[in-house]
């Protein structure tokens, strides 16, 4: 049972019924209603890489040949702990797990595929969306789909230039628009440009990530303004940071907001000292979902946002030492851990009325 569902829910139970959970609420005096659930969920899977050494892409390090000694059973014990990992977030809600999944740090397409036949999700038989992106490192970000719940309309990839910096390569921001059982949904999946060099020197690009995410989002809710948008991704930054709050327009208050606001419901885990990633003793949480405005009304007739959560559990966690408790990666040290991920993934729930 889940307690405090805002006002108009005041019982929650999960039901199975259909491979869909449903949530029945008791609302006032015996009068129920039934909620369908959808989980959406991103994961910066850190250095998904295959063992080829490809040209073009500075992948050396993660080659049977480079300093990792990355190999077969490397690759292959890398995807199946993230199939684990992806085949057990939201199940708490819904049996099939993230209906959307954002990733970030992927090689190419073929290693998002592989990922989708491990046995741990294949029957959930995702689909890949990815494009090829200027990274230096190689990495993109991508989203899977599963189709029972997803259809594609549209695809476009938007790249970040920088005026007289010509060097400059990051991440594209994927832009996957369709229909969620019907209902037409934009993602922006995004991996804004690191943190290298020091917070203070780097942070003119993320902001100018966040002002590229911003245009990607008027330009959407230029053509419908009640448009349903979800921005996803690690932004390496934090919810109060000024690339989030001043420039991609994220607040932390759904009561407060704005047209043109969206909203962060990561700021107050934040604040908390949650976090999706540790370094030097400091929790920091640059993996977050934010949302458009018309996803947080309170009108249960279409998809609406009901929860957000940091999918932390213990499995996924070091055991011991100096560490305990932050992500278990696959190197640390320069050792190989055969551990997840150095973030931890993210998700939340939209639910709307069954009919």
């Amino acid at each position: 049972m889940i307690q405090n569902a805002k006002a108009i829910i005041s019982k929650v139970f999960v039901l199975a019924m259909l491979a869909t959970f449903l949530f029945t609420a008791q609302v006032q005096a015996q009068d129920k209603k039934e909620f369908k659930v959808v989980c959406i969920a991103f994961y910066n899977v850190e250095n998904l890489f295959d063992t080829l050494d490809t040209k073009g892409v500075n992948d050396y390090e993660f080659t049977p040949e480079g300093p990792n000694n990355w190999n077969t059973p490397k690759y292959f014990e890398k995807l199946d702990n993230l199939a684990k990992v992806i085949s057990e977030i939201g199940t708490d809600f819904t049996p099939h797990g993230p209906a959307i999944l954002g990733v970030s740090e992927i090689e190419n397409e073929t290693v998002l595929e592989d990922l989708a036949k491990r046995e741990a999700i294949a029957s959930r038989n995702y689909q890949v969306i990815y494009r090829n992106g200027p990274d230096r490192r190689g990495i993109d970000v991508a989203l899977l789909y599963q189709p029972e719940y997803f259809k594609v309309t549209n695809v476009i990839s938007h790249r970040l230039t920088i005026p007289e910096q010509e060097q400059f390569r990051t991440r594209d921001q994927l832009l996957v628009s369709g229909e969620l059982h019907g209902e037409p949904i934009h993602f922006i999946v995004s991996h804004w440009p690191s943190r290298s060099g020091g917070e203070s020197r780097s942070r003119p690009l993320r902001n100018a990530a966040a002002q590229l995410g911003r245009q990607i989002i008027d330009s959407i809710q230029a053509i419908d303004p009640n448009a349903k948008v979800i921005l996803m991704g690690d932004l390496n930054d934090n919810p109060d940071n000024e690339s989030v709050s001043k420039y991609l327009k994220a607040v932390s208050k759904e009561k407060r907001m704005k047209d043109n606001e969206l909203y962060n419901p990561y700021y107050n885990f934040y604040k908390k000292g949650i976090g999706t990633l540790a370094w030097r003793d400091t929790w920091s949480l640059f993996d977050m979902i934010i949302m458009s405005k018309p996803l947080v009304e309170k009108d249960y007739s279409s998809y609406r946002f009901f929860k957000a959560n940091v999918f932390n559990r213990k499995f996924l966690q070091q055991s011991a030492g100096r560490f305990k408790g932050y992500p278990l990666r696959s190197y640390a040290g320069g050792q190989y851990t055969g551990g997840y991920s150095d973030h931890f993934p993210t998700y939340v729930l939209l639910v709307k009325e069954a009919e």
